[in-house]
């Protein structure tokens, strides 16, 4: 079967190979054949060591496709079903999931140290334990989340990643509330998806912030009520909030540096929403007086903050009543032997969403 493979981190192309093999099926485990897959930026940041990921790996987590075995013990699943793979799945039973927090549950990121691949020299690792730049990918039953029939693979493909971030970030963390005014740092697919959670939620004034033209140019058409380059973010809030700063602030980058210019552009009292994934040595620096003066709320946002399994059913029900608009997130499309096209749209900012159908 056919694979894109990274064998050292580091590297910045993948190579399509094809004898790579799906392995680990057995009870408890479904195959699926991909259909579709996003290319998000943290497989790239998994690629350049980023975020941590064994290598050799077949990147990609953003993926959509049928059901072609089932294991022994799984229900509600069976040969043919379309699904959405989701990379966090949550086990039930771990005092995140008791909390009503599945999306803290550690059972997904235990599997990224599992291969679920296999090739004739060795072990090959699925990135986020499933690895969707490849034709078949085995996985546990809990990641593979049924679809209906009328949502296209590439649309729930972005459902599995992108959109709930970006969405869950504006509705489930920060909870953005009607009239408020809003900036959003990173337009890319996550980015431009907490803009519409956040017009979706009534924000008055969304201003996008992104280095790109052509993301600016997107960022308005999905409800940015306008949109800077980095060098106009201080302008920007000084017209629009006075100088006193943004109700809410939604970092989408993942570096210190632009959330330390999040949370200087966040009014006092307000809200900073770090969404983008950061390297573990990149260190944001505040002082004790600031955090205690400027009562600014600082809320992570992992994968859109709340129950993915309600998540999903929510961004399908707001795509079907014309809500939101996946289908225009999808800037490019590609076949599998071009991922390393895929991989230049992304870093020079050119694509919103590449689709890499398989």
């Amino acid at each position: 079967m056919r694979a894109a493979v990274l064998h050292e981190t580091g590297q910045d192309k993948l190579e399509v190979l094809d004898d790579v093999e799906a392995v680990g099926f057995g009870p408890g485990k479904v195959r699926i054949r991909v259909r579709a897959t996003g290319l998000c930026h943290s497989d790239v940041s998994a690629m350049t060591g980023v975020l941590p990921q064994p290598a050799p790996f077949v990147p990609g987590h953003e993926g959509a496709g049928e059901i072609v075995e089932v294991g022994d013990g799984v229900a509600g699943l069976a040969p043919g079903d379309r699904v959405l793979l989701c990379w966090l799945p949550a086990c039930g039973t771990c005092p995140s999931c008791r909390r009503g927090q599945p999306h803290l549950c550690l059972a997904g990121f235990m599997n990224a140290g599992t291969p679920n691949f296999a090739r004739p020299g060795g072990d090959v690792f699925g990135f986020a334990g499933t690895g969707t730049f490849a034709e078949e990918v085995v996985v546990g039953a809990g990641c593979a989340v049924p679809i209906p029939d009328d949502v296209p693979f590439d649309i729930a493909a972005l459902i599995g990643c992108g959109v709930t971030t970006g969405l869950g970030a504006a509705i489930n963390t920060a909870q953005v509330q009607a009239g408020s005014s809003v900036a959003v740092i990173g337009c890319g697919g996550v980015g431009i998806s907490a803009i519409q959670g956040a017009r979706l939620q009534g924000a008055a004034e969304i201003v996008a912030v992104d280095p790109v033209a052509s993301r600016r140019e997107a960022a308005l058409r999905f409800g940015a009520t306008e949109a800077v380059a980095p060098d106009g973010l201080a302008d920007a809030k000084q017209r629009v909030t006075a100088g006193e700063g943004f109700d809410y602030v939604f970092e989408v980058v993942g570096r210190s540096q632009t959330a330390r210019t999040a949370y200087e552009t966040t009014r006092r009292g307000g809200t900073l929403c770090v969404v983008g994934a950061g390297a573990m040595d990149d260190h944001l620096q505040l002082t004790m007086f600031e955090l205690f003066f400027d009562e600014k709320r600082i809320l992570p946002s992992l994968y859109g903050g709340g129950d993915v399994l309600r998540s999903y059913e929510r961004a399908i029900a707001l795509w079907r009543a014309g809500r939101i608009d996946l289908e225009s997130l999808i800037t490019h499309r590609v076949p599998l032997a071009g991922i390393n096209d895929a991989l230049a749209q992304m870093r020079s900012g050119e694509a919103l969403r590449t689709c890499v159908e398989i």
